[in-house]
């Protein structure tokens, strides 16, 4: 979603800026040439090399596949290709690319997870009880987001997390698992993440742990925002 999501070029706030400036709504399709398939009821009703990813402003990126390689299945025209159609991500029950297993949208090969080590500090407290304090972290530089630190288990007051039934799914980090924060009287839920089995491009942050600094008094040094 790294285009038209977060700070990307083509979302409603970019970091940065084109000159000349683009039109309004600006509409962005290529080539896909990856082995996509659609699964619906244990058949095959998608099998293509010759799909198209379009990236829309304010919509999640999407396929576009040739209208001659759909059939039974719903679909729309997409006027910027054409011949080719949108399949609504609900229309079949499993996506792979390349075996693959996709969640809820593909992924963007304009997406890049960048995992540092650092001396950069992270301090995380609730209700005067201290969770993290150290400097052997790991800054996530992941596009279109801010930078954000993860640490190692062995730096967290593991002993005051609880595991809750909370997941999230990232297609370029993986199934998070969520932990509330237990101290005394106070129950934070789900103030930190983390991702267990991420793919290849996330682990070196496997196992470690990022805190919402919503649910939490966190100090991180990191980069300014902007």
């Amino acid at each position: 979603m790294s285009l038209v999501a977060g700070r990307g070029p083509l979302s409603n706030d970019p970091a940065g800026w084109f000159s000349p400036p683009l039109p309004d709504d600006p509409v962005y399709v290529e080539p896909h040439p990856r082995r996509v398939q659609g699964f619906r009821d244990g058949r095959m009703v998608i099998d293509t090399e010759r799909a198209l990813l379009v990236h829309r402003r304010n919509q999640p990126l999407s396929y576009a596949f040739p209208a001659s390689e759909v059939d039974g299945l719903p679909n729309e025209p997409v006027p910027e290709a054409p011949g080719f159609v949108h399949v609504p991500w609900d229309a079949v029950d499993t996506w792979l690319e390349e075996g693959r297993r996709l969640v809820h949208y593909p992924p963007n090969p304009y997406h890049r997870v960048d995992c540092r080590p650092t001396r950069r500090r992270l301090r995380v407290h609730i209700a005067g009880g201290v969770l993290v304090d150290t400097d052997d972290t790991v800054i996530v530089f992941e596009t279109a987001l801010q930078p954000r630190l993860y640490v190692d288990p062995s730096h967290v007051r593991t002993d005051l997390l609880r595991q809750t039934d909370t997941s999230t799914y990232c297609n370029y980090k993986g199934f998070a698992t969520y932990w509330r924060a237990v101290i005394g009287d106070t129950v934070v839920e789900d103030v930190a993440w983390s991702y267990p089995d991420p793919p290849a491009e996330s682990l070196p942050i496997r196992g470690y742990v990022s805190f919402d600094e919503t649910r939490a008094d966190v100090v991180a040094e990191l980069p300014p925002a902007t």
